[in-house]
């Protein structure tokens, strides 16, 4: 098909020289401790560069197999390791023996384990609902997602989407394809353990404070990293792992658009200090609907503000006051709690349940 052919060219930049890329090599290593192993890190430097060169993303292959669109395609040992964490988890995820999930998540930056050197008003509020759940609901397991070990914890990243999508939704692979890339660095990505969290969780609550009239920064880079869960292509080897053009040829044939977390229950509690909560608040509860997860009902999204246009110094004083605000994210879990019971029982939340999208995307 000749518009599959059409793929646009001409932004990437060159490859690095090898002196600047020695120079971006040896920052990590400037502290004085790492003096006596100036060698021992030249020699690094040197394999880094062989394998930045060569263009090495997965060292570690095996053939796919049976099973796969194209079985003699080598697949990375990273992905398919990823793949099984994932088909494992959506295999309990739809036993209907197995313990009920709800996956919270903490989206602040801050812990007092890093420049802040306070806890996050976000991560109390999550206490709340855990101290709640584990009272009245001590049957349902709840996973905490805390995005802020992001700032503070070593090695801890969540690598940014290089939007696949745009290009054809199949070159989008769930889980996705594109870290780690070895010969680029990227390496240590978090995600594939979120990807097995989400896919386990029967319900999910996201908790969330407001930056800059957004969402921070760590929970966006999740929220775009899970693109693979709507629409994506759980076999690589479909389109020659990141060929374009057989990408675009078979979305063009048709594709399905499968939504791999849809179902799923979901609740969103948003605060703030002086603006910005309702925006945050629907772009996520917009987006977790695209994906076809289900509203828990109207107590289940909530936009509140703590401290509203006083001091930063004394909002957790704020927040300890508002004890209206810490039941209604009592009654957020609650209702997430009860409507994980309703779709498991396979009780609809929704009128509009089993009405197929006439243009799925």
């Amino acid at each position: 098909m000749r518009e599959a052919a059409d793929v646009r060219k001409g932004q990437a930049p060159d490859m690095l020289e090898r002196e600047e890329f020695g120079r971006r090599f040896r920052e990590r290593f400037h502290a004085p401790a790492y003096e006596k192993a100036h060698a021992a890190i030249a020699e690094l430097e040197a394999i880094a560069w062989r394998e930045y060169a060569e263009g090495n993303k997965a060292p570690e292959t095996r053939r796919a197999g049976r099973g796969h669109a194209d079985p003699d395609y080598e697949l990375s040992l990273d992905w398919l390791a990823a793949r099984e964490r994932v088909q494992r988890a959506a295999e309990r995820h739809r036993d209907a023996a197995s313990p009920s999930r709800l996956l919270l998540v903490c989206g602040s930056s801050r812990n007092d384990g890093t420049c802040p050197g306070e806890m996050s008003k976000t991560f109390r509020l999550c206490g709340i609902v855990r101290e709640l759940l584990a009272a009245e609901d001590p049957a349902l397991e709840v996973d905490l997602l805390d995005l802020s070990l992001l700032s503070s914890e070593y090695g801890r990243r969540i690598h940014p989407c290089k939007g696949c999508v745009s290009t054809a939704m199949p070159l989008c692979h769930w889980p996705c394809s594109c870290y780690p890339n070895h010969g680029q660095d990227q390496t240590g990505d978090w995600m594939a353990e979120i990807y097995e969290r989400w896919t386990l969780a029967h319900g999910v609550l996201i908790v969330t404070p407001v930056y800059w009239y957004q969402m921070p920064s760590g929970l966006k880079l999740m929220v775009d990293r899970l693109v693979c869960a709507d629409g994506g292509n759980p076999d690589p080897t479909s389109t020659g792992g990141k060929d374009p053009k057989k990408a675009k040829a078979l979305e063009l044939e048709g594709w399905a658009y499968p939504k791999h977390l849809a179902g799923r229950a979901f609740g969103v509690v948003v605060h703030g200090d002086v603006a910005g909560i309702e925006s945050v608040r629907r772009s996520l509860c917009d987006w977790l609907e695209w994906m076809g997860l289900r509203d828990a009902g109207g107590k289940a999204k909530l936009d509140r503000y703590i401290g509203y246009y006083e001091p930063y110094a004394t909002s957790h004083r704020a927040l300890d006051r508002d004890e209206a605000l810490a039941e209604e994210v009592r009654n957020a879990a609650r209702a997430v709690a009860r409507a994980i019971q309703k779709l498991r029982a396979g009780e609809p939340l929704t009128a509009d349940a089993g009405l197929e999208a006439p243009r799925p995307k």
